[in-house]
């Protein structure tokens, strides 16, 4: 099967601005033959037209939501027209480090410029290694933090704070790191810090959020609407920004939903029982810890975990009803820094959910292992799990994966207005 015809398995790793805000993905793809997935390599021909066959077929605008998605490219991507296709207004070309600079490149680096494409360094090391006249033309520039000593990189991010382009630390693996990038001043940041963040021990939890885990417990129960409404009235912040989103996600309201009983009556429970579980991640976003890529990676989680659930078990909606809390409940530790054990405490869960949380046991713990290997790239153990779960195969997830992202980005990321 020729390159750009096979499937694609796509992965995104958040890039946050200097407030943890999200600022777009890195966009990861990987080719799907011979039910084998393999990343699209450096010598692979014509990475842009499989990047670009993955754009018309699985909607990654959709993906990406109101995001740039930053890809990376070779230098045949670069110099092919088949890279002037993708959408120029969403996507940031990573000039990979492996190109070897020439002026063909910069000629045509500074064409795709004019044109309206963002463009970026990948994994600079060494400023007196870049090439002078793409540094002038280039946007962002991501410093490969682990891979420079701690005492040049001062000197370095000093260096390019002196052209007109954003710095971007990658590889940011813990807080300090973060910490001490964004006191040099760079400007983004990526790294498996915010995607999975380190849980602390010794934490407890915040009489503030054990407010917002009561009323997560609340609408995970069989609460009557009432007794949810007054619930949600209590966190006046969750209250706004469950009807700002109700309003901008849902159409075809003849007019715009005033009422939390409203939303609850229109909507029905399951699905506002979904919008809060997502909020919580987003009204604890300010406790340092990257709650709004987490609340991605959450909403993620629980749409794949649902839709995974459906293909192993078609009939049974209980099923499929806890896998998706699951997956949404799956990243509180991380948010909050403390240990899920403790967390369950202070949350009624059902048996099968507690033991999938906290143990990865049972049938819903194999889906959330599932769903992590997919994310880190743990390609053989991910084909072992696969085998076990009825009515999945690697096609079957790649389309479960591609729905779940774009429900994802639809609610966390609603219309303004």
């Amino acid at each position: 099967m020729p390159l750009d015809q096979q499937e694609i398995l796509l992965g995104r790793q958040p890039i946050l601005d200097r407030t943890e805000d999200l600022y777009g993905f890195e966009l990861l793809f990987r080719s799907l033959a011979n039910g084998t997935c393999t990343s699209l390599g450096a010598d692979a021909p014509s990475t842009s037209a499989v990047i670009l066959n993955a754009f018309s077929e699985l909607g990654l605008q959709r993906v990406l939501g109101r995001h740039k998605g930053f890809i990376n490219l070779t230098a045949e991507d670069i110099l092919s027209d088949m890279t002037e296709l993708l959408p120029k207004d969403q996507v940031v070309l990573e000039i990979l480090e492996t190109v070897q600079v020439d002026a063909e490149i910069v000629r045509r680096c500074a064409e795709l410029k004019q044109m309206g494409f963002g463009l970026a360094l990948d994994d600079v090391t060494d400023m007196d290694r870049v090439n002078p006249e793409l540094l002038a033309i280039v946007d962002v520039v991501k410093l490969d933090i682990l891979a420079i000593e701690p005492a040049e990189l001062p000197n370095v991010v000093k260096r390019l704070a002196r052209h007109d382009v954003d710095i971007l630390a990658e590889k940011v693996e813990d807080r300090s790191q973060f910490e001490r990038s964004l006191e040099l001043g760079c400007d983004l940041f990526q790294g498996y810090y915010f995607a999975r963040p380190q849980i602390l021990s010794g934490k407890r939890v915040p009489p503030s959020t054990l407010n917002l885990l009561r009323l997560l417990t609340l609408v995970s129960s069989d609460a009557d609407t009432l007794e949810l409404t007054d619930g949600i009235k209590r966190e006046p912040h969750l209250a706004y920004n469950l009807l700002r989103m109700v309003n901008s996600v849902v159409v075809g309201l003849p007019h715009r939903i005033g009422s939390l009983r409203h939303c609850i009556m229109l909507l029905g429970r399951r699905q506002v029982q979904r919008f809060v579980q997502l909020l919580v991640y987003s009204s604890l976003h300010g406790n340092g810890h990257a709650g709004r890529p987490l609340m991605h990676l959450a909403a993620t989680r629980a749409k794949l975990l649902e839709l995974v659930a459906t293909l192993e078990r078609p009939s049974d909606e209980d099923y499929q009803e806890r896998a998706f809390m699951a997956g949404i409940l799956s990243l509180l530790d991380t948010l909050l820094a403390v240990p899920f054990a403790e967390i369950a405490q202070s949350l009624n869960l059902e048996f099968v959910i507690e033991e999938a949380l906290v143990t990865r046991g049972g049938d819903l713990g194999r889906l959330l292992l599932i769903a992590e290997r997919l994310e880190d790239g743990d390609d053989a153990q991910l084909s072992s799990l696969i085998r076990e779960v009825k009515g999945l195969d690697r096609a079957a997830l790649n389309a479960a994966e591609v729905e779940a992202i774009g429900w994802a980005s639809a609610v966390c990321e609603p219309t303004q207005g």
